[in-house]
């Protein structure tokens, strides 16, 4: 079960980092943040309150859960947010080649290193296939490389890659610490607190967001959408942690580029490189053995 929840919230993911990068094309990428962060919370907290009022709260599926649960959610998304802006600022002056794999690999290996550190035991075809799947996050997120690029540049890259993957990895940790006194609840403080760290870096920045209207208005409902999606994968990612083994469900989840590069290849027409088509094939061989 924490397979099928972990694949959804890839897919969930990856179509909202697609959805994302197509408004960060019309606006600029923290003007595109100030929107998605809020659009997820709004969602999730009404679906809070509507549980808390239904009588689901406690620390069931739907179930808001209790002061422990709210503060790691809260931490998670702060770091997260921190995360994804290290991640665009790292775009800005390296290589996506260096930074995208980096990011993603990280993000993976940090939460794995400590699910193993605490005891768990993959069978010897879910390990397997937990190897073969970190390899797919590898090379699925292989940009075309950059010309006219410095040696500076890519350590930059490598740099910035290794950051944002560990805050991404940290994300991870802080909503499986979150999920276990509830899901809508820690979500709801998530994004909650995404959404100041996005308006704050708004105002230090002195950026606008993409308001109807104002520049990069074009962008808002993409950028809705994309913030909703998000919000939904964050529900089945703490669902996933809460179903069996968390070092499964944290190697599933990183398969998300593979959805950002399908949805670019068939909606926009991009083009794929036979290193991300080699990855996307590993993924669903990764995922074959991680499921039987």
């Amino acid at each position: 079960m924490e397979t099928i929840l972990a694949l959804a919230a890839a897919v969930l993911y990856g179509s909202a980092d697609f959805m994302g990068g197509v408004a960060a094309r019309r606006a600029r990428p923290l003007a595109v943040l100030a929107i998605t962060a809020p659009a997820g919370a709004v969602i999730i907290v009404a679906s809070a309150l509507v549980a808390g009022a239904a009588g689901l709260g406690g620390h069931g599926v739907a179930g808001l859960g209790g002061a422990g649960g709210l503060a790691w959610g809260a931490g998670a998304g702060a770091v997260g947010a921190v995360g994804l802006l290290t991640f665009y600022a790292g775009f800005s002056v390296a290589p996506m080649s260096v930074v995208a794999p980096v990011s993603a690999l990280a993000s993976a290996l940090l939460p794995l290193a400590v699910a193993l550190a605490q005891g768990e035991r993959l069978s010897p075809q879910a390990a397997a296939g937990g190897a073969i799947c970190l390899a797919a996050v590898a090379l699925v997120s292989m940009e075309h490389k950059a010309t006219g690029r410095s040696a500076a540049d890519r350590l930059r890259g490598l740099g910035y890659g290794l950051a944002s993957g560990v805050m991404f990895g940290l994300f991870f940790l802080f909503f499986r610490s979150a999920g276990t006194s509830g899901v809508l609840g820690p979500v709801a403080v998530a994004r909650l607190a995404g959404t100041v760290m996005a308006l704050f870096a708004c105002v230090a920045a002195r950026v606008r967001p993409a308001w109807p209207g104002g520049p990069g208005g074009g962008a808002l409902p993409i950028a809705l959408a994309s913030g909703t999606i998000d919000a939904a994968a964050n529900v089945c990612y703490v669902l996933a942690t809460r179903a069996g083994l968390f070092g499964i469900a944290v190697v599933v989840t990183a398969l998300y580029p593979g959805m950002t590069v399908l949805l670019a290849r068939f909606v926009l027409g991009e083009r794929t490189r036979r290193v991300q088509r080699a990855g996307l094939i590993l993924a669903a061989a990764g995922l074959i053995l991680v499921t039987i």
